[in-house]
């Protein structure tokens, strides 16, 4: 494993992680870090759904409170995604335990750092939710900030209950069936400065259309969606954000401006307590679905109530 400049150039590196191969062949991840020499404390962000890691002013919030700054492009997606390979695929949510554990090795042991904050956005923060859960008692992670965490389908439960079964059926059968459900185009929209947002990004590694929704990764999806209903066990203090208000449209609204536009906020925030037995929840006035891409004043609260938490419960003395 080699770091070389990132495609967001210096001071970010980034290695590929060699990862065990799948039915459609080689796999690998992608460890992107900005490291602050000296540093005992890291962050390590997990991306969400037809995403990849661009949001350098996230890395800058935390390289200025002293956290060396890692995330992981997780297989099939960004700069991981192969031109032999099904977008976004895996047939189980637990396969990204594979590179998380890669890159909290690096980060502990390679680079010497002895807190770690695991923070994920969307599916990312569902993935990792579930792997912090899975590795409690370990140590591994001080910390879980999730942003906008995809703890549930924006469905009522009764469509979630009754067509359960069905993609279960469909994942083991036709695992690679491209399903009707594409991302809301306007969402993406509403963040390119291309369109009527104010960020930049790739729009190849994040288009605006998706990428397709595969039965297979739909019913992993609800799987992890299940385990958090049922109720998590992880470890470490919690802080769960997300939206204080959602919209749900086919045509463009300016309230996706300042709303989620992916998920159900209210639903995300009553499945926190699920997680484990110390949660933060903090819902975003005029928040959008990624929290830290919202207009100036939410995301100036999020950092708030991010710094806040952190001073609280994370950042203790580590001599």
């Amino acid at each position: 494993m080699e770091f070389r400049e990132d495609i967001l150039g210096a001071p970010y590196e980034a290695a590929e992680l060699p990862l065990t191969p799948d039915e459609e062949g080689a796999v690998s991840a992608t460890l992107v870090r900005r490291t602050v020499p000296g540093s005992q404390r890291a962050v390590l962000y997990l991306h969400g759904y037809t995403d990849y890691f661009f949001q350098t002013h996230l890395a800058d919030h935390f390289t200025r409170a002293g956290f060396s700054f890692y995330a992981l492009d997780l297989r099939k997606y960004g700069r991981s995604l192969r031109s032999h390979q099904s977008p976004n695929f895996v047939r189980d949510l637990a396969a990204y335990d594979e590179e998380i554990d890669q890159a909290v090795r690096i980060i502990r042991e390679e680079d010497g750092h002895r807190q770690l904050l695991l923070n994920g956005h969307s599916t990312g923060g569902l993935v990792a939710a579930l792997w912090a859960s899975r590795r409690a008692g370990h140590g591994l992670v001080d910390g879980l900030f999730l942003n906008s965490p995809f703890l549930s389908m924006p469905a009522g439960a009764a469509v979630r209950v009754l067509g359960a079964p069905a993609l279960d059926a469909l994942g083991r059968l036709a695992a690679l069936r491209k399903l009707p459900a594409p991302l809301n185009p306007h969402y993406v929209h509403s963040l390119h400065r291309d369109h009527r947002g104010s960020w930049d990004f790739d729009l190849t590694l994040k288009p605006a259309e998706g990428f397709p929704l595969y039965a297979g990764w739909l019913a992993a999806v609800q799987r992890g969606q299940r385990q958090v209903r049922r109720g998590l066990r992880v470890d470490c203090p919690v802080l769960l954000m997300a939206s204080t208000a959602s919209t749900v449209t086919s045509a463009w609204d300016p309230a996706l401006l300042r709303t989620d536009a992916i998920l159900r906020a209210d639903d995300i925030a009553a499945l926190a307590p699920r997680l484990g037995r110390h949660v933060t929840t903090v819902r975003i006035e005029g928040g959008m679905h990624d929290l830290v891409l919202s207009g100036d004043t939410a995301r100036t609260q999020v950092f708030a109530e991010l710094d806040r938490w952190l001073g609280a419960y994370v950042t203790v003395p580590v001599g």
